[in-house]
């Protein structure tokens, strides 16, 4: 199945994508972001406010070790995070429905570029401060009743959006 090893995961090449989990209450939703961002290999996990972090048998019950092989960090606020990526230089995306967001599907990455994205609390979304600190808003397009999705659900459409050029590529 050409897996890799916990020692071989961290010393590959990661996407670079950064994954910032702002205020999300649902371990079982941080730990199926850790299990999506190990099989897309990517560079981290920043874990903020009253999200959990590992060690934490609910989050392993979904990332099912995943919380072992992706690199996080945490911080008291994603606006803390938001500092620290933009100072090293990563574009930042809030994945929210704001006014002038940008169609997720007309977005294209840039492989010259470093990403993180910001997904939100599962009632309140991103803050509204990131938002504003943000460079701007990605936002999945939605046809039926409900204007939103689960957080994790929503984690793995935007990681497959970022890694599907390097797929290509790839093979």
């Amino acid at each position: 199945m050409e897996r890799l090893t916990l020692d071989e995961f961290h010393q590959a090449k990661k996407l670079p994508l950064i994954v910032v989990l702002d205020d999300v209450r649902s371990m079982h939703n941080v730990g199926s972001v850790f299990r999506t961002s190990d099989a897309f290999r990517l560079e981290a996990v920043y874990l903020c406010g009253i999200t959990s972090t590992p060690p934490s048998a609910e989050i392993h019950k979904t990332a099912l070790g995943a919380e072992d092989s992706v690199t996080w960090r945490y911080f008291t606020s994603a606006m803390e995070a938001l500092k620290v990526l933009k100072s090293e230089g990563y574009i930042v995306y809030s994945i929210e429905q704001a006014h002038g967001s940008t169609k997720l599907q007309t977005f294209q990455p840039s492989s010259n570029e470093k990403y993180a994205v910001v997904l939100g609390n599962e009632v309140k979304g991103v803050h509204q401060e990131v938002v504003d600190a943000s460079d701007g808003c990605l936002e999945i397009p939605q046809f039926g009743t409900k204007h939103s999705m689960n957080v994790s659900v929503t984690a793995g459409i935007i990681i497959w959006h970022f890694a599907k050029p390097l797929l290509i590529t790839c093979g």
